[in-house]
């Protein structure tokens, strides 16, 4: 059996006040990467530092989930934000995780976008440009991760920055690789069973099946485990303990 292997990240710290979303104690007992709200959708002072304190004390790598300002939708409602105030939210979000990580001993090790920005620079040029610009101002080095060819991973290579593929087990995805929208029926799937198998899948031989029945090449070297989710830490436990009893190491790549 060939022996390979794929990191786990979550989106942790998705709370505000006294509103809690995610379990982040013990999904960080599960997961290798943590990607942690930065307040614009998710997240506050507090949150981002004892979420930082947690990822350190595990070993856990803390990633700057970036978002559009969009506290009231959950960072997941289409914005057209003009690409220079884009390019200094970025950066602004990195800079204050960057705080809370070097306190807890640890560091911002890679960047992830969110909800609609994630899926908008998926193909969206100057958006995916206006990120990258953002990790360049706030860090020259930081990996960025998200969906394989997507034109913020052609952005972030042009620049010089390490890109990372994502894959998801629980969304479902369209015949050319991209993610099936939130509101279309089917888009998350809800299966514990069919959620494991799709992990496996993606780790041991870097497919997936599409929403249309077709398999669909996804090379990835993390995977996202949603803790937003019913049941999130639970389903994260079934993946990890199916990955490595499939031979599949689980460590970060950060």
């Amino acid at each position: 059996m060939t022996r390979v292997s794929i990191d786990l990240n979550a989106d942790l710290g998705e709370g505000f006040g006294r509103w809690t979303l995610t379990d982040d104690e013990q999904l960080l007992s599960v997961v290798t990467s943590a990607n942690v709200a930065c307040g614009f959708h998710a997240g506050d002072a507090a949150t981002m530092r004892r979420v930082c304190e947690l990822a350190a004390e595990r070993g856990v790598r803390i990633g700057a989930q970036v978002s559009y300002r969009d506290l009231a939708g959950f960072g997941r409602r289409s914005m057209d934000v003009p690409a220079a105030e884009l390019t200094a939210e970025v950066a602004y979000q990195i800079g204050a995780l960057e705080v809370f990580a070097r306190a807890a001993g640890s560091r911002v090790a890679y960047v992830k976008p969110h909800g609609a920005l994630y899926n908008r620079v998926v193909r969206d040029e100057e958006q995916a440009a206006a990120v990258v610009e953002g990790v360049l101002l706030a860090s020259a080095e930081l990996p960025v991760l998200g969906l394989p060819g997507s034109r913020l991973h052609e952005a972030a290579e042009e620049a010089g920055l390490p890109v990372v593929g994502e894959a998801f087990g629980d969304r479902a995805y369209r015949a050319d690789g991209t993610l099936l929208p939130r509101g279309q029926e089917g888009a998350v799937v809800t299966d514990p069973g069919e959620v494991v198998e799709r992990a496996v899948s993606v780790a041991r031989f870097g497919v997936v099946t599409a929403h249309c029945g077709h398999p669909v090449a996804v090379r990835a070297r993390s995977l996202c485990l949603h803790g937003d989710t019913p049941g999130a830490v639970g389903l994260a436990r079934l993946v990890r303990d199916r990955l490595e009893s499939s031979g599949v190491r689980v460590e970060a790549f950060a």
